[in-house]
């Protein structure tokens, strides 16, 4: 399964100074294979279609914040979410999702990104999993589908790939506009 994701930057549509949007481009391995992508009260196909799209806004969303012109190639190749789906909680026979700090949420991807000239800036296998998950502050009324996941891409965004970004552009030579 293929999900292209295009990217204008919302700043140049308001009119405002600052300009930043880069492209995502995720491709799904596989989901039917991932280590837990089961649904609760959902058909399989229609539970993993929403987690798909939810993930693709994440990716959206962080390649936001990536310079113009950059391509980010983003395969993902397994998500285990946060919780477990237990079939004999309910005295209805309905499944839970139930979520508890042994059920940590995980994701794996590699990934490249390229600069507006198409010239790598970083690339790699991520194994992402947030075993303090539950110890993260949130707002009472924080009923966000997936917020762990999406928590866990964003830390993971913030210190390790937007840091790379901005030693790349330090390394890049200064052209001189006379």
């Amino acid at each position: 399964m293929r999900t292209t994701i295009l990217l204008c930057s919302l700043a140049m549509v308001l009119g405002t100074g600052a300009v930043q949007a880069g492209e995502v481009q995720i491709t799904w391995q596989d989901p039917e294979k991932f280590t837990d992508i089961r649904p609760a009260n959902d058909s399989r196909k229609a539970f993993r279609e929403r987690v798909i799209k939810k993930f693709d806004g994440f990716f959206n969303d962080m390649a936001t914040q990536l310079p113009e012109g950059y391509k980010w190639e983003v395969t993902v190749t397994d998500v285990d979410l946060a919780g477990d789906v237990d079939y004999f909680i309910s005295r209805n026979g309905n499944a839970l999702r139930v979520v508890k700090d042994i059920y940590s949420p995980a994701i794996r991807f590699t990934h490249v990104l390229r600069d507006k000239h198409g010239e790598e800036v970083v690339s790699g296998e991520e194994r992402l999993r947030d075993m303090g998950f539950m110890q993260s502050l949130r707002s009472a009324n924080d009923n966000e589908e997936f917020r762990y996941e999406k928590q866990m891409l964003n830390n993971w965004f913030t210190k390790e790939l937007q840091p790379k970004v901005e030693q790349y552009a330090l390394a890049l030579p200064k052209v001189s506009t006379n």
